[in-house]
């Protein structure tokens, strides 16, 4: 029995085709696994295909993947497809099949075998490769192909944190700006292509911001170029009533009014979120409050609504102290009223 490979390699890396090309093999005197062999190499390991002429009790010619190499701790995934083909070209290829993908990792893993076709149906077959009923030696072509599946966490891909840093620095350095933010006297030179790509905010050559502190805009600034707020990152909650804790929430506060006003709808959710653990903080939940009515931010409201309403006398106290509450009572009457129909429904449940 003589087996000839032929190989196309195709363009994704992990995936290569082979014809094999079996000739001047006879029926095996028993039903043994008799087979023949060709070694390939996919990905860069070495495998080998089995062809096995005449398998029991089914009488059908069967292929097989096995794994000649060693993949230490990473495991690879492949599968094996095939469908038998007429070299001439007069006759089309049969429907392509395919194995079940199996795990490969030591030497001599194999697959299951994949049925060619058997006995019977070759009868059926337009090809003239009928070497278990002609006496002629004719030979048989069939058409394999290995795939092999890397495990993502076998290659690992480097983390996205240095466009981050890379456009961080951008900013920083005022390479190539076009334009200048001015806020509250304070120059902050940007690039339009960048502020355009993340805001809907249209800019010219210079722009002057009002009604913003500088390092709320510059702030807002960096998030538009590295996507994160590191003064907004959550703290434990035995750090929040510290004066940086308190420092984060009065940021997160303007920040999220210069969010929405700018289209920023993630940096937005950031602050709500800020906001939210910090709504346990008598002295600035209420102008919190003002500012989840105003800006349309619901949960962050009613966390606000539960912690002044059904919260203890000394809480509700404290809140009732502050500038923020007082604000409320001249500018949001509003609140003042669900405040009351809440603690109203608290007191009767």
């Amino acid at each position: 029995m003589d087996l000839t490979l032929t190989s196309t390699h195709l363009s994704y890396v992990a995936r290569s085709t082979h014809l094999l090309n079996i000739s001047n093999y006879s029926l095996p005197s028993t039903h043994s696994k008799v087979y023949c062999k060709s070694s390939v190499e996919v990905d860069g390991f070495e495998w080998e295909i089995r062809f096995y002429p005449m398998c029991s009790p089914h009488y059908q010619l069967e292929l097989q993947l096995v794994f000649l190499g060693e993949a230490g701790a990473d495991k690879l995934t492949a599968a094996l497809s095939c469908r038998m083909v007429d070299p001439s070209g007069t006759f089309e290829p049969t429907a392509e099949k395919t194995s079940e993908t199996t795990s490969f990792q030591h030497h001599s893993d194999s697959s299951q075998p994949l049925v060619i076709v058997s006995i019977f149906e070759a009868i059926d077959l337009p090809y003239r490769y009928r070497p278990y009923f002609d006496s002629n030696n004719e030979s048989l072509t069939v058409e394999c192909t290995v795939t092999v599946f890397r495990d993502p966490e076998a290659i690992p891909v480097p983390s996205s944190n240095n466009l981050q840093q890379h456009l961080g620095e951008l900013l920083a350095s005022k390479a190539g700006s076009d334009v200048t933010f001015t806020v509250s006297g304070e120059s902050f030179p940007a690039h339009k292509n960048v502020v355009a790509a993340r805001s809907p905010e249209k800019s010219s050559g210079r722009v002057e911001i009002k009604e913003m502190e500088a390092p709320v805009f510059g702030a807002m600034l960096r998030f538009i170029y590295t996507d994160v707020v590191p003064e907004l990152d959550d703290v434990k909650p035995a750090e929040a009533a510290t004066a940086t804790a308190t420092t984060a929430t009065t940021l997160a506060q303007h920040l999220l009014v210069a969010a929405d006003r700018y289209g920023l709808d993630r940096l937005k959710v950031m602050c709500e979120r800020r906001l939210a653990f910090a709504v346990d903080a008598a002295g600035s939940v209420a102008a919190t409050l003002a500012i989840a009515e105003q800006h349309g931010c619901s949960r962050l409201k009613a966390k606000c609504v539960e912690f002044i309403a059904g919260g203890s006398r000394e809480n509700l106290d404290a809140v009732l102290r502050t500038d923020g509450f007082k604000d409320l009572e001249v500018n949001h009457p509003a609140l003042l009223t669900e405040l009351l129909v809440a603690a109203h429904g608290r007191k009767k449940d």
